[in-house]
């Protein structure tokens, strides 16, 4: 293996394992900072951490990237707002692995919109995810708490906006695109605060850390190894790789005390992890070459 692809690998990890400790982060700040001026504050930070370096590349692409930014944007918005209102009211580990199920949803999205019919593969995944959300969410009554819940939906959100960043990733950079995306989604956060959070007391400084966390590692820095390793890693091996990120939020929220693994919760996690690997490589790694 040469050192290009070992490096594309261990960027890959490395943004899985940022991502996966973002949620114990998360789940801090938003005890002590209402959801939208949490993403307000994350995402302005977030795209003038981008835009320093990248700036060029945004100058390239100029006003065709308007429309892009506000589509993916918005969606951005949604789905993290769901995703924190979520956390809020659950543990970081299920939230980790619940909002992991839109890789699972996407072909379904996409049969929706595009008439595109799922495989095979994709309804062996939904089948082994429905049963690992049982598992995970389902009390002894058979209903689902509201901070549960609240996190599918943002899996439902995050396979609309991946959807949506894949069609136009394809015709523009995609660095330059996310510096538009988190702009207008830090934008549209910034009045929603305002109006629904009035009154609320800028971050004090205990809580600056997290947010500068969230800001510059889990925003900036993770989707830059993304980018990088994607390239440098066959695609099965980097969904693989990336799907690590709900193990880590776990095993942050274990270390952290914020989750009690039962066998019922260790089988539901499971069957989502393999449900998220069947989806995206359709155990394409375990064929052998011939």
């Amino acid at each position: 293996m040469s050192i290009k692809s070992i490096g594309g690998r261990l960027a890959l990890i490395a943004a899985a394992f940022i991502w996966g400790s973002s949620f114990i982060i998360m789940k801090d700040a938003v005890s002590d900072v209402p959801v939208f001026m949490l993403l307000g504050i994350r995402f302005t930070l977030g795209a003038l951490v981008l835009l320093i370096p990248f700036f060029p590349r945004l100058r390239r692409e100029g006003r065709q990237l308007l429309v892009p930014g506000v589509v993916t944007g918005l969606l951005l918005l949604a789905a993290y707002a769901a995703q924190t209102f979520g956390l809020a009211q659950t543990t970081p580990g299920k939230n980790a692995f619940l909002t992991a199920v839109y890789c699972v949803l996407v072909p379904f999205v996409s049969w929706v919109l595009f008439r595109e019919k799922p495989t095979g593969w994709n309804w062996l995944a939904a089948c082994l995810c429905l049963a690992g959300i049982g598992l995970v969410s389902l009390r002894d009554d058979l209903t689902i708490g509201a901070g549960d819940a609240l996190t599918l939906l943002g899996g439902l959100l995050y396979a609309f906006h991946l959807i949506a960043l894949s069609h136009y990733s394809q015709r523009h950079d995609p660095i330059a695109l996310t510096i538009v995306q988190f702009a207008v989604t830090a934008l549209a956060a910034w009045p929603l605060s305002f109006l629904f959070e009035a009154g609320t007391p800028f971050p004090g400084v205990h809580v600056w850390p997290h947010l500068l966390y969230l800001a510059v590692f889990a925003s900036a820095a993770a989707l830059v190894f993304q980018s990088v390793g994607q390239r440098l890693t066959p695609p099965s091996q980097a969904a693989i790789l990336l799907s690590l990120e709900s193990v880590f939020g776990v095993a942050f929220s274990l270390l952290f005390g914020q989750e009690t693994l039962t066998p019922q919760l260790l089988l539901g996690f499971v069957l989502i992890f393999f449900s998220v690997i069947v989806s995206e490589t359709q155990l394409s790694f375990l064929r052998r070459k011939h």
